[in-house]
């Protein structure tokens, strides 16, 4: 096939000259070449086991060897293979009688066959008596009109760039059907035809088939999707795929976690809040950390509990509070080990012997109240972080001094009416909110840690469904210490019916972190709205996306990306009614 500019050189002239559209134009009135002609590539080289079309390269393998036993969407890894491939079906129906006669005449082959080892002594070959089986069970089938009969016939083109990439490529196919069970092999010197097999216009040249019944060519159909439709749960949107509802409850997973990831505008804060609004009418406990009081409203619209910290606040909660309800045998030393890493997040980073003299220093603090490793002294009143700024002060050693004078814009300077009070409230409305914009930017850290402290403290006096939302967690994430500190927290709350959900526009960041990775793998739930051209490598790369829904999440609209529960994503989209969208907005 040559196309109107010739084969090689890319161009022809017209009457000694080179054409111009208006030349092209009359050429083509005239009758000279056809609309084929113009769309026909320039050249098409075939070759012993590929086939090159102008720059590319495609290489056709059709498929002779099955698997005995099959399962729904059974081709669903090849579907999806993360390069382009076309993959051809071809269906062929067939006359049960044919069929019936066929399969009579093989039976009685393969019972002759086995008839006559038994006579001459031999072992039975087991190949035979399983087909045998599989044969008298198929014509039972047929002959009551459960199944019927077809010929099909399964082929894949692989397109690449070069020829290195084609030879790798084919390796890797090779590989996942081999996985499945299924022999490939090459159209050697059919390439041609083989590429005419795989294009949309139902034209078999390789004429490979294979035997298959109604049941097995419906489990063959390769656009089944992951539905997500429950009887219990929550409505999260729209499926995409089939247009079926996403109805799930995700205390029915491993754990009830789930982490949302998305660009500024992308859709996470309404998202967020439907859920919470939805999962309080269905009697979960909703508790937020709000960075930004994006919450505030929609708190006052439900009867909720807006906490708000400043230096101003009413509201006033000590990170050093211990739990006297149920304590855990090691209660003190974990709080101690918390208030480590809380500690690091105030002052920085410390040296070995500041971290020895710290420990030192928080133990000290707890004794002068009386608090030691006994559950009964838990009911003391808890130390205040001035306490220990008085042990360390005390110590007149030059890195107590330091880390003292650390200590000192919360015990004296402008933060000091935060952190350095007894706690004065509980969490007792089902939709607490805690709101933290009113703190300096490099405060905010610090108040989400102390805020997780003290919910993690209260959860455990009362096992009931709940869900904490922290917002922006990249707050937390960028400090090691309180990153490692989410981490564990994801990794515990299970134990008291809590779901942490963990919201981030920073996906860049958060992935780059090991605590963040950690994060997500502890997440049961992760959905992934809109991205950014920047930030869609990333989390290809993390949630091992096809190409589709590479594609897919950078063409989304406004609360449209993919939901991943468990072993089950779907695309899917945000839907809310107008009453709802009234308390959110």
């Amino acid at each position: 096939m040559l196309g109107l500019f010739g084969k090689k050189t890319g161009e022809r002239k017209i009457n000694g000259e080179l054409p111009n559209a208006e030349k092209v134009a009359d050429f083509l009135a005239k009758g000279s070449v056809s609309v084929k002609d113009i769309i026909a590539p320039s050249y098409v080289e075939v070759d012993f086991n590929h086939i090159k079309i102008d720059d590319k390269y495609y290489r056709t393998l059709y498929v002779v060897g099955y698997p005995r036993y099959i399962s729904v969407n059974w081709l669903y890894s090849l579907i999806t293979f993360d390069h382009p491939l076309y993959i051809s079906m071809y269906v062929y129906p067939t006359e049960s009688k044919t069929v019936l006669d066929d399969l009579k005449r093989k039976i009685a082959e393969m019972e002759a066959t086995i008839e006559s080892d038994i006579k001459a002594g031999k072992v039975v070959d087991p190949t035979v008596q399983v087909a045998l089986d599989d044969a008298l069970a198929l014509q039972s089938e047929l002959a009551k009109g459960a199944e019927r009969f077809f010929q099909f016939g399964l082929y894949i083109t692989i397109p690449a760039e070069t020829l290195e990439e084609l030879n790798r490529i084919s390796k890797e196919v090779d590989a996942v059907a081999s996985s499945l069970l299924i022999i490939a092999k090459q159209a050697t010197l059919e390439m041609e035809e083989g590429f005419k097999s795989t294009m949309p216009m139902f034209y078999d040249r390789l004429t490979v088939w294979r035997n298959m019944d109604t049941t097995s060519l419906a489990m063959s159909f390769p656009f089944a999707t992951a539905s997500l439709t429950r009887n219990e749960g929550i409505l999260y949107g729209i499926n995409e795929h089939d247009g079926s509802l996403i109805i799930f409850d995700r205390f029915t997973l491993e754990n009830a976690n789930s982490v949302i990831l998305g660009k500024s505008g992308g859709g996470k804060s309404f998202l967020v809040k439907l859920e919470a609004l939805r999962l309080l009418m269905m009697g979960t406990d909703v508790l937020i950390i709000d960075p930004e009081n994006e919450y505030q409203k929609l708190t006052q619209s439900v009867g909720g509990e807006f906490v708000v910290f400043s230096t101003s606040s009413q509201y006033k909660i000590n990170p050093f509070d211990l739990t006297t309800v149920n304590p855990e045998p090691d209660e003190l030393s974990n709080k101690i080990l918390d208030l480590h890493s809380l500690m690091k997040v105030i002052m920085g980073d410390l040296t070995p012997s500041q971290d020895a003299l710290l420990d030192r220093a928080l133990v000290l603090t707890y004794r002068e109240k009386g608090i030691t490793q006994d559950p009964e002294t838990f009911k003391n009143e808890p130390p205040l972080l001035e306490d220990l700024y008085k042990i360390l002060t005390g110590m007149e050693t030059p890195e107590a001094t330091e880390l003292s004078s650390r200590l000192e814009k919360f015990v004296k300077g402008s933060a000091s009416g935060i952190f350095n009070q007894q706690s004065n409230f509980d969490i007792k409305n089902p939709f607490t909110v805690f709101g933290i914009r009113d703190l300096e930017e490099n405060l905010r850290p610090v108040a989400m840690y102390v805020v997780l402290d003290y919910v993690w403290n209260r959860i455990r006096k009362d096992k009931r469904k709940r869900v904490l939302v922290v917002d922006e967690a990249w707050y937390l994430i960028k400090h090691k210490d309180s990153g490692a500190y989410l981490h564990s927290f994801a990794k515990r709350a299970r134990k008291y019916l809590l779901g942490l959900t963990t919201i981030t526009q920073d996906v860049e960041d958060f992935l780059s972190t090991d605590e963040g990775k950690a994060i997500i793998t502890n997440s049961s739930l992760q959905i992934i709205l809109k991205q950014s051209p920047a930030a869609v490598e990333k989390i290809t790369e993390t949630f091992y996306l096809t190409g589709g829904e590479k594609h897919f999440l950078l063409s989304a609209g406004v609360g449209e990306g993919l939901f991943f529960a468990g072993h089950s994503h779907v695309g899917f989209k945000v839907i809310a009614s107008d009453e709802e969208r009234t308390l959110i907005e």
